[in-house]
């Protein structure tokens, strides 16, 4: 596994040679195509943005021992975002400014892409972005992609999914007030249950990073639902089910593709045991290019890959597919070649780029089952 750090990590079959201009001198042609990574390899969230590196650098490595694209090589440059705020912004002002990325891929969580696309839209840097759901990542504007499918998909699915399998007619929500992804994911579930005829019979927030959630959850329980959606990320839901199995709330829990990481088993333990999310990607569903995947990545990294793992993969090889299409670096010749994607054979599926440069994508739903997230069903949009 390459070092990860907050500094730069430099991937590529052939490095450019290091060059210091003097007067009158000529830059080299580049002989790398340099794309720039931002991810959260630190911090809270760090098992997202490791999944998600780890799915690219693959696709990266694969597609130079091929023969790289445009007759040369591809060089990742990573950046950490640290899973903070304001560092987004940092590191792809760096990427674009210091080390003349022609594109740029990131990130997963919402928030942070969304701090970071208006920086790539003003400088007419195509950016993808492996797994933000948000809608308003690709509003920012027509620089701006992603090849997973956005929330408003995500909350009807799961709306349904309560509906429908679960039978529940009461639903709380619990929001992180902190997170666009949470309060995005929350009105789109609650659009959709309410228009199922469910009722919403308490709404109550957090704030990323809280450790004690016992008085929101003791007023849920009070509210007697017979489930609660958490749209949240794993590190607070683990401590959420926690807290909930020991006030006696003894009901589904579920949410989104936020609580898909090791840690929320690790941390959550058999408070886990049960409940339910959406996610974009399971090992179980595959096909032929999936199963190569899966042992691929298995071998390159020691461990079955996750749907994070899947979207980086996929979302490096819908852009190396771009800049060969476009037979240009150039950054409107990509985009151009980005939103002309369709029909692109993924590992997480067949992609297509819509008008408004999102994948229309399905979605799976598991539930953890003995310390495991288990494939229980695929949605289509």
């Amino acid at each position: 596994m390459s070092k990860i750090s907050g500094q730069s990590v430099r991937v590529a079959a052939a490095l450019a040679l290091a060059w210091l201009a003097g007067p009158g001198c000529q830059p080299p042609v580049a002989d790398t195509i340099k794309i720039g990574e931002y991810a959260s390899l630190t911090g809270k969230e760090a098992t997202f943005g490791i999944s998600s590196h780890q799915g690219t650098l693959l696709a990266i490595e694969e597609i130079n021992a091929a023969g790289g694209v445009l007759g040369k090589k591809l060089e990742l440059i990573t950046e950490d975002t640290q899973s903070k705020a304001g560092e987004p912004a940092t590191v792809v002002n760096k990427l674009i400014a210091r080390d003349r990325v022609v594109a740029v891929l990131g990130e997963v969580a919402s928030s942070r892409s969304l701090e970071a696309a208006p920086i790539c839209q003003q400088n007419r840097i195509p950016m993808v972005s492996p797994s933000s759901t948000n809608p308003k990542v690709t509003e920012v504007g027509d620089y701006i992609f992603r090849v997973c499918f956005i929330d408003p998909f995500q909350g009807t699915v799961m709306a349904d999914f309560a509906s429908q399998t679960l039978k529940a007619r009461r639903v709380a929500v619990f929001t992180d007030v902190k997170s666009d992804y949470s309060k995005g994911l929350a009105r789109f579930f609650k659009e959709r249950f309410v228009a199922n005829g469910g009722q919403i019979v308490a709404e109550l927030d957090y704030n990323g990073g809280d450790k004690d959630f016992k008085a929101q959850l003791t007023a849920i329980k009070g509210a007697n639902p017979d489930g609660v959606f958490i749209p949240g990320y794993y590190t607070d839901v683990a401590l959420i089910c926690v807290q909930a199995k020991q006030l006696g709330l003894n009901v589904p829990l579920f949410g989104g593709d936020g609580w898909e990481s090791e840690k929320l088993v690790e941390i959550g333990k058999d408070a886990v045991e049960g409940h339910y999310f959406s996610t974009h990607y399971h090992p179980d569903v595959a096909s032929p290019k999936s199963r190569e995947f899966v042992e691929r990545f298995r071998r390159r990294w020691g461990r079955t890959p996750d749907a994070l793992a899947a979207c980086g993969y996929d979302s490096a090889l819908v852009l190396a597919d771009a800049i060969r299409r476009a037979g240009s670096t150039e950054g409107a010749k990509i985009r151009d070649a980005l939103a002309a994607t369709r029909d692109f054979q993924g590992v997480t599926g067949v992609i297509s780029i819509n008008e408004n440069r999102d994948a229309k994508k399905s979605a799976v739903i598991l539930q953890i089952r003995d310390g495991r997230f288990r494939y229980l069903q695929t949605v289509t949009p």
